[in-house]
């Protein structure tokens, strides 16, 4: 658990994930929240949006991901419910612990036209 996994499958009798798989439920369990969504950050260099970033460590996984929150939605709600939704979607999906789950609110639409546009 300390490494991150660079495939999905079956190592010495246990099943590792790569950290895309992890990526995958991380973005849906910030899809499931209301009032949310993932910030498009651009591209870097490699070609992997750094929205979603994830460490592993000997403890578990550090999470940091970047949102956008919408009107009408309270900040700190928001962030609370992401915080809890990954946590228990990685835990409950993977053999992996989340250590810590950071939120970064990077832009909060104010405009109904806007949120209609994305």
């Amino acid at each position: 658990m300390a490494e991150n996994k660079k495939s999905l499958g079956v190592a010495d009798g246990k099943v590792v994930y790569n950290a895309g798989i992890v990526k995958g439920i991380v973005a849906l369990a910030v899809s499931e929240i209301a009032g949310v969504a993932i910030s498009a950050k651009k591209k870097r260099s490699g070609g992997a949006n750094d929205a979603i970033r994830l460490k592993f460590s000997d403890r578990g996984i550090n999470v940091d991901v970047n949102i956008t929150v919408y009107t009408g939605f309270k900040v700190p709600d928001v962030a609370f419910n992401v915080q809890q939704n990954i946590k228990q979607s990685v835990e409950s999906m993977s053999e992996y612990k989340i250590n810590e789950v950071n939120v970064h609110v990077d832009n909060v639409i104010t405009d109904v036209d806007a949120i209609t546009e994305q």
